[in-house]
């Protein structure tokens, strides 16, 4: 198989490149030359917010069986590219986003659900979800239904991430003493490892397939819980996890999601969208997800070869509480559920 990535040298791009290069393909990564290409591709430089960005493109003679792009900005990016590409590859795997459903989609929701409205193909930027769907407009008017793959992943975590949650987690463990873990304990959550998601990608692309498909693990692969619990663990123990009521977080002004990262308040319209997707199209199509343990221990170990600090990107929000916010939540919620004790992150109360 030949592929073109678009981006490649970050996150989801590098992931899927890696997995690509693993299976023999041959790879060819359109870049802003910002950071270094995996080795083992063939690169071109091009930015495409200049005028002339895709020109490496357009004077290389290359045929690709699958392009995948990643982009979230203005959608005239996936425009322009989709409409120089479509009579030199056979497929376009566009990753884009659940954000893209109608507010808000209830739990369950599937690949039917409404879509935003206003989004355009021809649009500058706008916000993430009509950025997103216009993405996937612009895909679809060049390659049609067809011969495009919509990927609307939820939330990514893994190595090389670069947007903050999983490795502000670790981080926060790694400093150690008592965390403001947000309850329940048991709240389902679901994500997709990135590696999982590129596999799948992959897959897609091998098996001809067509169409929108919600991006992420099954309901019920891992808990609040479990997910905090592993990043307690493999960072050394030192953490120890207070659990504490959504009433108590909410009430302190705490903002969900970004002040405590993958967290959202269980019953909200957030947490519907967040982690009740129903994903049993993409299962069913070969969507396999690794235990979350792997998931954080293999973050972590990158996030310790890299020096502890993970890349970020400058269009997303900062992630993470300050701990003088944390200290103060945790002094005042005497009596809040499952408080630890001294004894670490495994003698938490049930």
């Amino acid at each position: 198989m030949r592929l073109l990535m678009l981006g490649g040298t970050e996150f989801v791009g590098r992931a899927v490149v890696e997995a690509a290069l693993g299976r023999g393909w041959e790879v060819t990564v359109l870049h802003r030359g910002r950071h270094e290409a995996p080795p083992g591709v063939r690169t071109l430089l091009g930015d495409r917010t200049a005028p002339d960005g895709l020109a490496a493109l357009e004077e290389d003679p290359g045929a690709w069986d699958v392009v995948v792009d990643t982009w979230s900005a203005a959608p005239r990016a996936v425009r322009d590219a989709a409409r120089l590409l479509r009579g030199r590859a056979g497929r376009y795997v566009y990753v884009s986003s659940c954000s893209v459903y109608a507010w808000a989609p209830p739990a369950g929701y599937t690949e039917r659900a409404p879509v935003v409205e206003g989004a355009s193909a021809d649009a500058d930027r706008t916000d993430y979800a009509r950025d997103k769907r216009g993405g996937e407009l612009a895909v679809l008017d060049a390659f049609g239904a067809d011969r495009s793959v919509l990927v609307r992943a939820g939330l990514i975590l893994g190595p090389y991430e670069n947007v903050g949650r999983l490795p502000w987690w670790l981080t926060r463990m790694a400093r150690g003493g008592p965390v403001l873990a947000p309850g329940p304990r048991d709240l389902p959550l679901q994500y997709v490892d990135v590696r999982d998601l590129a596999a799948w990608i992959l897959g897609a692309a091998e098996q001809g397939l067509s169409g929108p498909y919600n991006l992420i693990s099954p309901q019920g692969h891992t808990t609040t819980g479990e997910l905090l619990r592993a990043c307690a663990e493999v960072t050394g123990g030192a953490a120890e996890l207070r659990w504490t009521e959504p009433e108590v977080i909410l009430g302190a002004g705490i903002e969900p999601w970004t002040q405590l990262p993958v967290w959202v308040p269980p019953g909200s319209d957030l947490h519907d969208a967040l982690h009740s997707a129903d994903v049993s199209r993409a299962v069913a199509t070969g969507l396999r997800c690794r235990p979350v343990a792997e998931t954080v221990a293999d973050t972590w170990r990158w996030l310790r070869d890299i020096g502890g600090t993970a890349p970020r990107r400058p269009d997303r929000t900062d992630k993470g509480l300050d701990p003088e916010v944390e200290a103060k939540v945790l002094g005042s919620a005497g009596g809040t559920e499952g408080a630890g004790s001294a004894g670490g992150v495994g003698s938490t109360t049930p």
